[in-house]
């Protein structure tokens, strides 16, 4: 599979942004059977967990995001969303969305080291 990030972009504090992942090289189904994830890296930091969904519904969250950020997908278009609200300067980051195959449904991964495919990465800048 491969996976293009999209929709970053500047934005105030305060404000929405809503990223979205497209899948390619696979079906929908078989899309469907992705475990999938957001990821950043901010400025001189480490790569740091922002959200998972596994194959069903079940999601996962960072507590700096929780109430902030939803993620969601849509496995008929094959793609990952990530809505952003109420951002402010300590979101800002290269935004990246990955990608495991999973046989059965497990929980929602928030470990990097599982996801075997990644996405180039969107700058999301969020002004004071």
């Amino acid at each position: 599979v491969q996976l293009q990030a999209s929709g970053g972009g500047l934005v105030q504090a305060g404000g929405s942004l809503r990223l979205t992942c497209t899948a390619s090289g696979v079906t929908s189904g078989t899309f469907s059977r992705y475990s999938m994830g957001w990821f950043r890296q901010g400025p001189g930091k480490e790569r740091e967990f922002v959200a998972a969904i596994s194959r069903g519904t079940s999601t996962d969250y960072a507590d700096s995001v929780k109430g902030r950020f939803t993620i969601s997908r849509d496995n008929t278009k094959k793609m990952l969303f990530l809505q952003m609200n109420s951002l402010n300067p300590e979101d800002t980051a290269v935004y990246y969305c990955a990608a495991k195959s999973t046989i059965l449904s497990i929980p929602p991964l928030s470990d990097g080291a599982e996801y075997t495919n990644w996405g180039q990465g969107t700058q999301v800048t969020v002004s004071s």
